[in-house]
């Protein structure tokens, strides 16, 4: 005896309304891309000191115990991502979160993996 086959039923509405919610493969792939930043821990290291303080490249590279051309190669791609700013001061740059959307995602990140 065969085994009875599974019934394939497409549920149009459903699909087409979540279709229609699903953003663009544009900004689909800006997103993967902006998780992708948050993938490597010395960025989220960096990001959670700059999380308390501004600092400038030097102050960084003290705390965390790299070179500033570590730092600085780091910061770089954080700030492609416009996930920090900076202004300068005389000589100095100095670094901070972008806006309260970086601080949220640590926030939220934080939260999920300790439950």
């Amino acid at each position: 005896m065969e085994a009875p086959t599974p019934l394939n039923h497409v549920h149009e509405d459903t699909v087409r309304r979540v279709n229609e919610s699903i953003p663009c493969e544009e900004e689909l792939f800006d997103l993967a891309e902006l998780f992708k930043v948050f993938g490597d821990s010395t960025r989220v290291r960096i990001l959670f000191v700059l999380f308390e303080s501004e600092m400038c490249v030097c102050g960084l590279a003290e705390l965390l115990g790299m070179t500033q051309s570590a730092i600085s190669h780091q910061l770089q791609v954080l700030k492609k991502a416009k996930l920090v700013r900076y202004r300068r001061e005389g000589k100095t740059i100095f670094y901070s979160l972008a806006d309260g959307h970086v601080r949220a995602i640590l926030d939220q990140g934080m939260e999920h993996i300790t439950e």
